[in-house]
């Protein structure tokens, strides 16, 4: 399989994963060892300095995933205003320079359009994400910075799907929980 890399990937509907139901996910990192993503769409009741010391920010904190999840991860679009920085395509940015960011946030250089941070990661040993794959667990899609961090968290999965169009834009409507519709 090709890599993932930059692609997200969004949780069927019928997935029945509790960490992952109606999640999308940003792969950082996918290659023949594994993959590493971070879930875009489930928000915490944390901010930043809630778990940060000397930083001066309401900026929300994310679930990344249900791996280490006393660890603090980044993506932005602000590119090599980071020194450090991953690209992962389309404008997107992983990981860099974290006292830079955290200067540029304390000083109003950075707003929540231009970052997501995550608590955790999502993470998957090598050839597990393609075994998940081939049983339709994940539909993979493009996507852009514009799209990620200028579309409501709340409305992500179903945003996503009805960008893609035709079968997937049928499939945004699906109830959560059929036997209640």
């Amino acid at each position: 399989m090709a890599s993932l890399k930059g692609k997200l990937i969004i949780a069927e509907p019928f997935l029945g994963d509790k960490n992952f139901e109606r999640s999308v996910a940003i792969l950082c990192e996918h290659n023949d060892q594994g993959a590493f993503g971070l879930v875009l769409n489930q928000q915490t009741n944390l901010k930043l300095d809630d778990v940060m010391e000397n930083i001066y920010s309401e900026l929300p904190l994310f679930l990344g995933g249900p791996v280490e999840q006393n660890t603090l991860h980044f993506i932005h679009r602000l590119g090599n205003q980071i020194t450090n920085t991953i690209e992962i395509g389309n404008g997107i940015y992983w990981s860099g320079n974290f006292e830079e960011v955290k200067t540029l946030i304390n000083i109003g250089k950075i707003s929540e359009n231009d970052i997501r941070l995550f608590i955790g990661y999502s993470g998957w040993s090598g050839g597990q994400l393609e075994d998940e794959m081939k049983q339709n667990s994940w539909i993979v899609s493009e996507t852009d910075a514009n799209f990620i961090f200028d579309t409501p968290s709340k409305e992500f999965w179903r945003a996503v799907l009805k960008r893609m169009g035709g079968e997937y834009k049928v499939l945004s409507n699906y109830p959560t929980d059929p036997r209640l519709n």
